[in-house]
């Protein structure tokens, strides 16, 4: 028989000394905290943090009122943008899953996913619009589909019965979101490669992506308010948890569309960055890229490297 201890009486759980970890609480702070700090940069578009918590509690509010709860999964078909980085904090606050679907997979693979997840909503962006059509067509019963229209994109034929902005209009930008009722809940789900068979679901938990995310910044040494260029898809692990983990730094999201070298180094001088991921790929393209596209990059950028052991030519190159 177990041994009962004095404290284990009127110790239990409650509001005083208890709270489920999750990212959600991470922007609520920072917005709080630094509310007039740089947050997102996507071309001309610049959003403070104050702005993106708003941003994301509209568009939590928007999926409420369109039916999204707990355990209901939005599913995002998305390049690096800021509405990539509001969904990681929009969905879970209507207590949702955020499913991130690989832009580079054909119809089929996506249509699985859009059936096997369950998902109830879609947002998309206008330039996969050819591979969501055909998955879309290919689904017994189509989820909800909002569009997203990026200047910066290459456009495209919009889907659904409605666009992000216009969407998110008609939210609520101090919606009262609730924090998790349990931090095992799901937050996210990710989908493997499926290189045997039809991919598999992941799910992560509030609690795993919060310990996720603070993780990062303790590993690499984040100073905080660090400057973070989206080379990483936001798509593959949901971005290996970076867009929360900006979020605990009250760091600058510099998005990036596209992975090219020039891009990458041109956002490099002029937004001053300061950390970005990639798998060796990435690296070895920049390593391979002409040395004059470097020039006027005056400070350390940090890179943080994953995906597949890079070779030790990679690790030299980058040094």
């Amino acid at each position: 028989m177990a041994r009962t201890s004095p404290y284990d009486t009127e110790l239990a759980r409650n509001p005083a000394n208890y709270a489920p970890l999750t990212p959600l609480s991470l922007i609520a702070r920072t917005a709080y905290t630094f509310p007039r700090q740089l947050a997102v940069v996507h071309g001309e578009r610049r959003y403070t943090w104050a702005e993106t918590y708003a941003r994301s509690r509209r568009l939590a509010s928007a999926l409420a009122t369109a039916g999204i709860g707990v355990g209901d999964t939005v599913a995002a078909m998305l390049s690096n943008t800021p509405e990539m980085v509001e969904a990681h904090f929009g969905v879970p606050m209507t207590g949702g899953v955020l499913n991130t679907l690989n832009t580079r997979l054909d119809a089929e693979a996506i249509a699985f996913m859009l059936q096997h997840g369950e998902a109830k909503l879609l947002l998309t962006d206008t330039e996969f619009a050819p591979t969501v059509e055909k998955a879309l067509a290919l689904l017994p019963v189509r989820p909800r589909v909002v569009d997203i229209d990026d200047p910066l994109g290459p456009g495209g034929r919009r889907l659904g019965t409605s666009d992000y902005e216009s969407f998110i209009a008609a939210g609520e930008p101090a919606f009262d979101w609730k924090l998790p009722a349990d931090e095992w809940n799901a937050i996210a789900l990710n989908y493997t490669s499926g290189t045997t068979g039809n991919p598999k679901g992941v799910v992560y938990h509030h609690r795993g992506a919060y310990l996720n995310a603070l993780s990062n910044i303790i590993d690499w040494g984040m100073p905080r308010h660090a400057v973070y260029l989206w080379t990483l898809p936001m798509l593959h692990c949901n971005g290996w948890c970076f867009p929360w983990t900006m979020a605990a730094n009250a760091g600058v999201n510099v998005c990036l569309r596209k992975v090219e070298p020039k891009a990458i180094f041109d956002a490099m001088r002029k937004h001053r960055v300061t950390h970005y991921c990639g798998a060796p790929i990435v690296h070895l393209a920049l390593i391979n890229a002409p040395v004059e596209m470097r020039h006027g990059i005056d400070r350390v950028v940090h890179c943080l490297v994953a995906g597949a052991a890079p070779p030790a030519a990679v690790i030299e190159g980058m040094e």
